[in-house]
């Protein structure tokens, strides 16, 4: 019974690292995002620019 009892106790140390992981995934979750952002306001301003390239001459592609 001491041997099941023992296995569900949880020492300090082992809730402060599972605190830890918790705070570093909500903050690889964060950085993510922002990067996700970066790149889609990355790839507005490539598509932009290369409008602005064709100018008036721009025609849509043949699908």
């Amino acid at each position: 019974m001491a041997k099941a009892l023992f296995g569900h106790v949880v020492t300090p140390a082992e809730l402060r690292v599972g605190d830890e992981n918790a705070v570093l995934r909500a903050k690889v979750r964060r950085l993510e995002q922002e990067l996700q952002e970066l790149r889609a306001q990355r790839d507005a301003a490539i598509a932009h620019e290369l409008l602005s390239m064709a100018g008036d001459n721009a025609e849509p592609a043949l699908a």
